[in-house]
C-alpha cells in the first residue's frame, strides 16, 4: 500500500510544489511594489500553501508508515495544523477587497471562497472535536504523562484523516484556482485596477 500511495500522490506533490514556488516568488517579487491587492491575495496563497504542504508531507507516514509510534506521530502533527491553521488571521474582508481592487471576475472569486468555506469547515471541526487531543498529546502536553501517553494511544486516527480529508478536498479547489487568479491579478488590466484603488482610497481619505 505504502509505495502504491506514493505512487500516486507523485503528481499531486509535483502541481503543490511548483504552485508553492510560483506563489513564494511572486509574494517576494510584490512585497515592496504598489501592488497591495496582490500583496494581500499572495500572502492569503503562501500561508494556505504552507499548511498545505505541512500535511502532503506526512500524510503518507500517517496512512502507512510501519512503525506505530510514527504513524501516531504523524497523525498528531496532522491535528496540530488543522487546529492551528486560521485563514482568518491574514484575510478576514480583506480577500474580498483584494480580489475586487485587483479587478478578478466574480467567477473565481466565488469558487474560491466556497472552497475556502469547506476548508474552514474542516477546521472548525477538528477544533470542536479534536480540541483535547490537541492540547494533550501534541501542543501543550498534558503534565499526568500517564493521561497524556493514554491519550496518544487512544487517539481516534480515522477522525484526524477523515477532517484532513475535507481539509485537502477544499485544498485542492482553492490550489487549482492559483493560477487563473495569477493571471489576473498580474494582467495589465489587474494592475491599472490596484493602482487605480489605490489613488481613489488615497484622494477619500484627504
Amino acid at each position: 500500500m505504502r509505495p502504491v500511495l506514493k505512487y500516486q500522490e507523485r503528481k499531486r506533490n509535483r502541481v503543490l510544489e511548483n504552485t508553492f514556488d510560483i506563489i513564494k516568488n511572486q509574494a517576494i517579487k510584490f512585497k515592496k511594489s504598489d501592488y497591495k491587492s496582490s500583496q494581500v491575495i499572495l500572502n492569503i496563497a503562501l500561508y494556505f500553501l504552507i499548511a498545505t504542504r505541512d500535511i502532503q508531507a506526512i500524510k503518507i507516514d500517517a496512512l502507512t508508515h510501519p512503525d506505530p509510534w510514527k504513524r501516531n506521530l504523524s497523525i498528531r502533527i496532522i491535528l496540530l495544523t488543522l487546529h492551528e491553521w486560521d485563514m482568518d488571521k491574514v484575510s478576514g474582508k480583506k480577500l474580498k477587497q483584494a480580489f475586487d481592487d485587483s479587478n478578478v471576475s466574480k467567477n473565481i472569486q466565488n469558487e474560491a471562497f466556497e472552497a475556502l468555506r469547506e476548508v474552514r469547515q474542516a477546521q472548525k471541526r477538528a477544533k470542536k472535536q479534536l480540541g483535547f487531543l490537541r492540547n494533550s498529546t501534541i501542543a501543550h502536553r498534558d503534565p499526568d504523562a500517564l493521561l497524556q501517553y493514554c491519550s496518544i494511544r487512544d487517539i481516534d486516527e480515522n477522525a484526524v484523516l477523515q477532517l484532513a480529508a475535507e481539509f485537502y478536498e477544499g485544498s485542492t479547489k482553492f490550489v487549482s484556482l492559483l493560477p487563473k487568479i495569477m493571471l489576473e491579478i498580474g494582467s495589465m488590466p489587474g494592475l491599472f485596477s490596484q493602482i487605480k484603488a489605490k489613488y481613489s482610497k488615497s484622494h477619500s481619505e484627504r
